[in-house]
């Protein structure tokens, strides 16, 4: 600044420099709306002091959510990936009174999602030992909080994403998926819109959980959507607009 101080301007440029340098200060609290260092009134720019990190995510409608449902059947790692658990659930291994069968979900589905079982045998021994069939047959939500919580080397363990999973890919309908993608837009909207009354630890309570998923689709004239159909599209959402700074949340 010196430099060009000297090439263009007369006077001693050292005297000089405080002036532009007041001058600048003064423009950038212009710009940013601190009217008080320059001593009237202005509008800031609002364009300029837009926070950083805020977010605008598009109003949920019948179309928008069908837009990001075609978006799903796009992407073929996802839709492949649920083929693959369809058939794992459906066909090859439907039922959970065999270990083995109980050990390839597990195991798949923490593969799958990541997440984060580092010992698969006595979660898979744990769900054995509920018989859980006719439980998950009739969508028995008070499943989740049995499965969710394992023992582990004296340690009791939560793993209440991965029970959502589990349940859901046995019966999609009646078990939709708690993952941190869907909690951020259910905050989201609950804070723009307040489409339904919930604290953020209600989400953690999966009959909670489900009824607010209910009432999102309620006050967003989205019934002709399922649950499942729902849940693809709110995780998209999240995925989309509240980004994780690590690996695949779901």
């Amino acid at each position: 600044m010196l430099s060009a101080l000297r090439a263009h301007s007369k006077g001693d440029p050292n005297k000089l420099v405080g002036g532009y340098m007041s001058h600048g200060r003064r423009f950038r609290e212009f710009l940013f709306g601190d009217s008080s260092a320059i001593g009237i009134a202005v509008e800031p720019m609002k364009y300029i002091t837009k926070k950083k990190g805020s977010v605008q995510v598009s109003q949920p409608t019948v179309d928008e959510v069908g837009k990001y449902l075609k978006r799903w059947n796009a992407l073929e790692n996802y839709h492949l990936q649920e083929d693959a658990l369809d058939k794992l659930f459906f066909s090859l291994c439907p039922n959970n009174t065999d270990i083995s069968d109980i050990l390839i979900k597990v195991s798949t589905l923490n593969d799958f999602y990541s997440t984060n079982i580092f010992s698969v045998y006595p979660v898979a021994k744990h769900i054995l030992s509920m018989d859980v069939d006719a439980r998950l047959k009739a969508g028995d939500v008070t499943l989740i909080s049995d499965i969710q919580k394992v023992t582990i080397n004296g340690v009791e363990k939560n793993f209440y994403s991965f029970a959502t999973k589990y349940c859901s890919h046995h019966n999609p309908l009646e078990f939709p998926i708690y993952d941190s993608y869907v909690e951020k837009v259910l905050k989201y909207f609950r804070d723009k819109d307040g489409f339904s009354v919930f604290t953020n630890v209600d989400l953690k309570d999966y009959i909670r959980f489900k009824g607010v998923l209910i009432d999102f689709r309620k006050f967003y004239n989205l019934e002709q959507y399922n649950l499942k159909e729902i849940d693809k599209y709110i995780w998209q959402l999240g995925k989309e607009y509240f980004p994780n700074n690590y690996g695949k949340s779901k």
